[in-house]
């Protein structure tokens, strides 16, 4: 595998502090909490009030720390045998530690630009510098006409590919139906609540949706990328879907009020994309198999 070692180095750094940054989020109870304060738009917003997250609001605060529950249950461990595997020059392990890269890189994006400033700001800056290097070199590292020849003729391209552009569309029209009414009528955004902008939603819709859709086009027509793209978005999907899920659960355990779009669809699409992860996977030739993908795998 290309780049085996400064990935290796990259993927222990992330798991070290991701673990610390996760266990601590998932736990720390500490302050006055939970009080009201009115954002620059007039609205009110609970403020959760204890723990890393105190002065997010009670709906931000509930998702991060749900989220932190499943990267240190789900997210780690992931990453922790995804770099196992991939060291032993498993393409399966290669392409699970990529889409479980795009997860962390996702993930403390979003905690990095979104969440309230609080003291473990430059502990996310990090883990998303490391993600990213990481994903980068986890990309590259590929020959991705040794991945397109290492599937099977069998893989059903055409069903795993219209499930990522239906994800991808009903991702969008949520958010699209969420963004434009207020923009339209002038009033504040559902889910701004004090926050700046809506960045899980700018990033959704500027990046992830257009390369999901792209990905499964390419998947389509049987071009290489389109067979690398698609199965390390099914694997970042999956874990952002578990998370989200997770979400719904802790917001739902909390009273805080869901459209019925949020709690169908997430859990179902997560389904769907395991059982589409599942036949990408099942369909793989191992590298043993091949000789002619074999010599792809070896280290430099």
């Amino acid at each position: 595998m290309k780049f085996k070692k400064p990935i290796t180095i990259l993927v222990l750094m992330i798991i070290l502090l991701s673990l610390f940054a996760s266990v601590y989020g998932a736990i720390a109870n500490g302050g006055p909490g939970q009080h009201t304060f009115t954002s620059i738009e007039g609205l009110t917003i609970s403020i959760y009030g204890k723990g890393l997250y105190e002065n997010d609001s009670v709906a931000m605060a509930v998702q991060a720390r749900a989220q932190d529950v499943v990267t240190l249950c789900l997210g780690i461990p992931l990453l922790s045998l995804s770099l196992y595997l991939s060291r032993k020059n498993s393409l399966r392990g290669r392409l699970l530690l990529t889409g479980t890269l795009g997860y962390f890189l996702y993930t403390y994006a979003v905690y990095t630009f979104v969440a309230m400033y609080n003291s473990f700001f430059l502990v996310f800056v990090a883990l998303m510098s490391l993600s990213f290097f990481a994903f980068v070199l986890a990309m590259m590292s590929f020959d991705v006409v040794a991945v397109k020849n290492a599937f099977s003729i069998k893989l059903p391209v055409l069903f795993i590919a219209t499930i990522m552009i239906l994800l991808s569309v009903a991702v969008g029209m949520m958010w699209l139906g969420k963004i434009l009414p207020p923009l339209v009528n002038g009033t504040p955004t559902e889910g701004l609540e004090h926050y700046t902008t809506l960045v899980v939603q700018g990033i959704d819709l500027g990046i992830i949706i257009p390369v999901s859709i792209l990905g499964a086009v390419l998947l389509i027509r049987k071009q290489p990328y389109g067979y690398l793209l698609t199965t390390v978005l099914y694997m970042k999907i999956i874990t952002l879907l578990t998370a989200l899920t997770a979400m719904i659960i802790g917001q739902a355990l909390t009273g805080v009020s869901m459209g019925a779009a949020e709690i169908i669809i997430f859990p179902v699409f997560n389904l769907l994309a395991i059982y589409c992860l599942y036949l990408i996977l099942k369909n793989i030739i191992l590298p043993v198999e091949s000789g002619a993908v074999q010599a792809n795998f070896n280290s430099k």
